[in-house]
């Protein structure tokens, strides 16, 4: 038997411990395969457990489930070593909207000069750091062409539990902003579940696509166990009724390959906005 991969997950969410109990659970009985998964409060403390050495005073993980702003952290700061193994499909082609109140002032991008922006929290990529880099290559630069208000309700957790982008809207109806920036998965549950009325927030624009999440293996981890945990996580099958539970708890059907082109612009945006350059110890 392998020795024991260690994975990390950030519990943004107490539904978290059950995916991966199941997670656990498949790897263990069905894969064969010695998986142990420890839970972080934030990706930040993920990402360094990642990039521990040893002697370091940190736990040390072999493979972390990264949202897209923590994959590049982790990418950089390892000097690109630290290598991608697999993305749910559901995080190719995310996007970001803007929305506003239907009939309201701004109805075009141009409508948000001299007006307030509402974003989530800082260390969101859909939510607060690709919207400031998509406008400013619009030509709307924050702070001169547009002010925001941001909601920093969930930092550490990269944007994972929707709260903040709860307060953009929240925030947009009843008119402390005159826009909002969400991601698409975020307006699609907004117009799916009918949680504001019908018709009282329209979409005003759409970013180029992008991708979120993707399981990020250490730059040291042995490429065998890496190769077997990949071929385990493959062979998941959403027509398999024990591995669709799963699957569907954690918003996916089918596991795919690295999609690596589509993480440019936040590596860009990243970088102008300061979020590359590591915590000091």
């Amino acid at each position: 038997m392998s020795r024991t991969i260690w994975i990390g997950a950030v519990a943004y969410d107490p539904k978290v411990v059950g995916i991966w109990e199941g997670m656990r659970r498949y790897f263990h009985e069905e894969a064969r395969l010695p998986v142990e998964v420890v839970l972080f409060q934030s990706y930040e403390a993920q990402v360094a457990a990642l990039l521990a050495l040893p002697g370091e005073p940190l736990p040390r993980i072999d493979i972390g489930w990264n949202t897209n702003l923590a994959f590049i952290q982790a990418d950089a700061w390892s000097d690109r070593r630290c290598r991608p193994i697999a993305m749910r499909d559901t995080d190719v082609g995310w996007t970001t909207r803007i929305v506003a109140v239907t009939g309201g002032p701004v109805a075009t991008l141009a409508d948000l000069k001299n007006r307030t922006l509402a974003l989530g929290s800082r260390d969101s990529g859909h939510a607060a750091i690709l919207p400031v880099y998509f406008l400013q290559r619009e030509g709307l630069v924050e702070g001169k062409d547009y002010q925001t208000l941001r909601f920093n309700s969930d930092v550490g957790k990269h944007g994972d539990t929707g709260v903040s982008e709860s307060d953009v809207v929240r925030a947009v109806l009843d008119g402390r902003a005159d826009a909002g920036a969400i991601g698409s998965p975020f307006w699609h549950a907004v117009r799916a579940g009918r949680l504001v009325p019908e018709g009282a927030l329209t979409e005003v624009w759409t970013s180029l696509p992008y991708n979120h999440c993707m399981f990020t293996a250490r730059f040291d981890l042995d490429p065998a166990l890496e190769q077997q945990f990949a071929k385990a996580l493959f062979a998941m099958s959403y027509d398999n009724p024990a591995h669709r539970t799963v699957l569907e708890a954690e918003g996916l059907r089918q596991w795919i390959a690295p999609q690596l082109e589509a993480y440019a612009e936040l590596r860009e945006a990243s970088a102008q906005q300061g979020f590359l350059t590591r915590p000091s110890a």
